[in-house]
């Protein structure tokens, strides 16, 4: 099975990917308004100011939506996978893939508690989430 495919950073998203590298979810937040937001951009898409600062995330939240896709990728297998979006405790939502857990609607609930995990991938990692106990 082929590895998965590496992110390439951008200078606005170079950060994300040292933080995962380093195991390390980080979110910006905006000076001024105090909004935290994801996707990495070098401005607050709520006021527009440039005055942000990165900061490391809780790396938990909640099972917020998912589909379980059942279509081979040469990347994953043949198993089926979730495509989910995790909303996390600081507020933003992120889309990501739950593992360590069956892939059926009994095991994936929604508002299940989740907790950030990270999968090595070329130079970076990638942020996956698991269930959090609890």
């Amino acid at each position: 099975m082929p590895p998965r495919m590496a992110p390439q950073p951008t200078p606005e998203t170079q950060h994300f990917w040292d933080g995962c590298k380093q195991g390390e979810l980080r979110l910006q937040r905006c000076k001024e308004c105090s909004n935290t937001y994801f996707p990495p951009r070098p401005f607050c898409p709520k006021c527009a100011s440039r005055d942000v600062e990165v900061f490391k995330a809780s790396g938990r939240g909640v099972l917020w939506s998912y589909v379980i896709n059942h279509r081979p990728r040469p990347d994953l297998g043949t198993e089926p996978h979730s495509i989910a979006v995790v909303k996390l405790d600081e507020g933003v939502q992120m889309m990501t893939n739950i593992v360590n857990c069956p892939q059926t609607p009994e095991a994936l609930k929604l508002d299940m508690p989740v907790k950030v995990t990270f999968l090595p991938v070329g130079e970076t990692a990638l942020p996956l989430f698991e269930p959090a106990e609890g």
